[in-house]
């Protein structure tokens, strides 16, 4: 399975969860190195313009990874408490990433967008005992459209 990830040019060919395990996420306490992907170059995309302020327009990559397909635990909507979706994220959120991490059962942890909630991001364990099998397979530049930083 691929999923996306839209970076730094800086950093675009690091996945040791270094940058989220430095600053915590929505669903990733500080100090635990995980990567946050996409399913799809789009989604990948959103998320990089809802976290990017309006008058930074950094060089960026896509960078297109490959990872088991079997080793993804999906969490549906329905499984979610209510305000999953709000801004600052809950931190039951952290909470849930957390005890996946530790449990180590899966590489990937697929959860809904809070964008598009019919759409999935996927947070990667880097500490999982397989996480070497994960890929880089393709990094290109990526060019962020103008129209986006209106």
């Amino acid at each position: 399975m691929f999923v996306y990830r839209i970076a730094g040019k800086k950093y675009s060919d690091d996945i040791t969860g270094t940058g989220a395990a430095k600053y915590g996420s929505r669903w990733n306490k500080k100090g635990t190195p995980v990567v946050y992907t996409g399913e799809s170059k789009e989604i990948a995309l959103l998320e990089t313009h809802v976290h990017t302020p309006p008058i930074i327009i950094p060089k960026l990559d896509i960078v297109t990874i490959e990872i088991p397909d079997h080793s993804v635990t999906t969490i549906e909507i329905d499984k979610l408490p209510p305000n999953w979706k709000l801004y600052p994220a809950p931190t039951i959120l952290s909470e849930i990433g957390e005890r996946w991490v530790n449990k180590s059962k899966t590489i990937a942890l697929k959860i809904p967008s809070c964008i598009i909630h019919s759409a999935y991001n996927l947070i990667l364990n880097c500490r999982h005992p397989d996480f070497s099998g994960v890929k880089i397979v393709d990094i290109k530049n990526f060019e962020f459209d103008s129209r986006l930083v209106k």
